[in-house]
């Protein structure tokens, strides 16, 4: 639990404590005993009858902070100004959050030593590494040989706990591919040269003449769009030798 303020623009997690026809309470649940208010204005676009409809005691979501009083505490917020994509990705990291921080405990009891002993010796390393706790874990589940210049019993018990607790990540990205070709075995030089795009996460299908699918899976986005890249060149460069005009378009 962090035991800061929340700034202005930031999206927190909260659960709903009192709901009242002209606001609602809430507790912010990354926040060690801080509170915030949801106005009526705030809670849905559009005029809002019944607050009840929206926002219900106990009810955990999402909110934008519109404002914060230092001196008072005062955290005032917004739900409707949180689209559903914020929502997702916001509850996601979270819950990530909240699983890194269980896997940091589990690790604490393995190496005899306290939570606070571990962010001092490898957890504050970590999150200043990879930005979050979480996204070292994911790491070490998916890295063969995770962090080499390190050494002691911690990695050792940080790989275990990764490999199996967390799921290594991926990113999905692609388009589509045009081909045509006017000679007698057409078909079987735009094969050739799609083929030629196929590489370790590339997949490409057919998608209804004369396009179709490609797409791309790596551990993040910087990657995959170099493998795309890579197999674009690829095609367009096997389908000019084959006589086979080839044009990519990413999809939305």
């Amino acid at each position: 639990m962090r035991k800061d303020l929340p700034e202005n623009s930031d999206l927190v997690v909260v659960t709903i404590k009192d709901v009242k026809n002209f606001g609602a309470t809430v507790k912010l649940d990354e926040y060690e005993g801080k509170e915030g208010f949801i106005h009526i204005a705030e809670v849905a676009t559009g005029w809002v009858k019944h607050i009840r409809d929206h926002l219900r005691e106990g009810q955990r979501t999402v909110c934008k902070v519109l404002n914060v009083d230092k001196e008072r505490g005062y955290i005032d917020l917004s739900l409707k100004r949180v689209n559903a994509h914020q929502k997702r990705e916001k509850i996601s990291q979270w819950k990530n959050e909240q699983k890194s921080a269980k896997l940091l405990e589990l690790a604490a009891e393995q190496l005899n030593k306290s939570v606070d002993e571990c962010e001092e010796e490898f957890a504050g390393f970590l999150r200043k590494k990879y930005g979050t706790l979480y996204e070292a874990f994911e790491e070490a589940a998916a890295e063969e040989n995770w962090l080499p210049e390190k050494k002691g019993k911690w990695k050792q018990v940080i790989i275990q706990l990764a490999k199996e607790n967390v799921v290594p990540p991926f990113v999905q990205i692609g388009g589509y591919i045009e081909s045509y070709s006017l000679a007698p075995d057409g078909m079987d030089r735009i094969k050739a040269s799609l083929l030629t795009g196929i590489s370790e996460g590339v997949e490409i299908q057919y998608a209804g003449a004369p396009r179709y699918r490609i797409s791309v899976q790596d551990k993040d986005y910087k990657s995959a769009e170099e493998t795309l890249r890579k197999s674009i060149l690829a095609i367009t460069e096997s389908s000019k030798k084959n006589n086979v005009v080839s044009e990519f378009t990413r999809a939305p």
